[in-house]
């Protein structure tokens, strides 16, 4: 289950990808019911997408959602999800468990009784109904509390702060993570802040690192990596990613050091924040936005990147850090949340406070200055990804789970 399954989505529709395809390969069958944007997924995986009625759906592909939609938009609870899930991302939630579940007795009338239903962060109350009858298994990336916390201290103003406290959830996901069968999550870091957050022993909670698909994410032979190239991945108006410490970390290194920042996102005209900053920070011909791009020229990029920098203010894991990593690029990254896991300071990466856009500074300018620095932390940065983070290693450890709760 998961409520917006494409991998653009973020890390969470990557681990939706690489699982299930892994679990279908150990001879389970995998089937996968998912919102819009749907998941991008092996064709071994069973993909059931629900036609919803929220305004994230409209606004993903809005002329198929109107064509669709037609006049049944104006049925009351289609009419209710609309209007409820602009405002708060609890009726985003919510609101897909129902429809998750009605369509869940939709298809056990075809394929029989299930014998595990796992969760993606969805976390809603209708997971609860699903539990009545089938166990459940949630992975939680982390608690959005985490979340709440950064946007709230990141907001400009009181508007902004209010708009923030309403949109995230509060009591929800607390309640249906200490009443699932089992719990995963993806680092020791995401584990404590689970505990923190939810008040669930450590003891209860599966770390199961993710892994890199190092056949796709790997060096390319005959790349040459410009080193004034500034690479970012990743969904910038998360204030959880950090982009505005990195555009001031840029700012104050603009008139010293020659770079460009390629920044992979949404298109710039899709974006508010980094958009903005760019321009209040004078950066505006040394940032070039992407758009969203395919894999291949996802991992062209982390080839040709002199620097990869993932600033974040937490992570419960950092799959783009760690995709870089196992093309081999040099990784400046922050101490916030699972980062220190997968990095190794002066070894396979270079490691940062969060949220200081000096010490992020100094950090770009000693690399950007060191050829043989970058070059020594990028080989060991892959050496590591491979030997530790591998998603059949992540399949067999969940496969395990479903064993212990059945």
């Amino acid at each position: 289950m998961m409520y917006q399954g494409n991998m653009y989505s973020g890390g969470q529709g990557v681990y939706l990808h690489y699982l299930t395809r892994e679990l279908v390969r150990l001879g389970h069958q995998v089937h996968v019911i998912a919102a819009p944007p749907v998941p991008q997924l092996d064709p071994s995986v069973h993909l059931h997408p629900l036609d919803t009625s929220s305004f994230w759906a409209y606004l993903d592909d809005y002329p198929n959602f109107l064509r669709r939609k037609k006049l049944s938009i104006f049925h009351p609870v289609n009419l209710f999800e609309f209007a409820t899930t602009r405002l708060t991302l609890s009726q985003l939630l919510n609101m897909f468990s129902l429809r998750a579940y009605v369509k869940l007795n939709e298809l056990e009338r075809t394929y029989g009784k299930f014998d595990i239903i796992h969760d993606n962060q969805t976390l809603a109350y209708g997971m609860l109904l699903m539990q009545r009858r089938t166990p459940l298994v949630v992975t939680i990336h982390h608690p959005m509390t985490i979340d709440l916390q950064n946007s709230l201290h990141q907001a400009r103003g009181v508007r902004e702060k209010v708009r923030r406290l309403l949109w995230f959830p509060w009591v929800m996901q607390a309640v249906v993570a200490g009443r699932a069968d089992a719990r995963i999550t993806v680092s020791e870091t995401a584990a404590r802040s689970i505990e923190a957050a939810f008040k669930i022993p450590r003891e209860r909670l599966h770390v199961i690192h993710n892994g890199v698909d190092t056949e796709v994410f790997r060096p390319l032979p005959g790349t040459t990596r410009d080193p004034h190239h500034i690479l970012y991945v990743g969904n910038s108006e998360d204030r959880n990613k950090g982009a505005r410490f990195l555009l001031e970390a840029l700012a104050l290194l603009r008139d010293e050091v020659p770079f460009h920042l390629t920044l992979v996102d949404r298109r710039r005209e899709e974006l508010k924040l980094a958009p903005a900053l760019v321009r209040r920070h004078g950066l505006s011909t040394r940032v070039t936005f992407t758009g969203r791009v395919s894999t291949a020229q996802l991992v062209a990029l982390y080839n040709r990147a002199g620097l990869v920098v993932s600033p974040s203010v937490y992570e419960g894991f950092g799959l783009p850090a760690a995709e870089a990593m196992a093309c081999g690029a040099p990784l400046v990254a922050t101490t916030g949340g699972a980062f220190p896991e997968i990095v190794e300071h002066n070894r396979t990466g270079w490691l940062v406070p969060p949220a200081d856009p000096a010490a992020l500074a100094a950090a770009i300018r000693l690399l950007l200055g060191d050829a043989a620095l970058r070059a020594r932390l990028g080989e060991a940065a892959a050496a590591r990804i491979r030997e530790r983070f591998d998603w059949r290693r992540a399949a067999r450890q969940t496969e395990a789970v479903y064993q212990e709760v059945l």
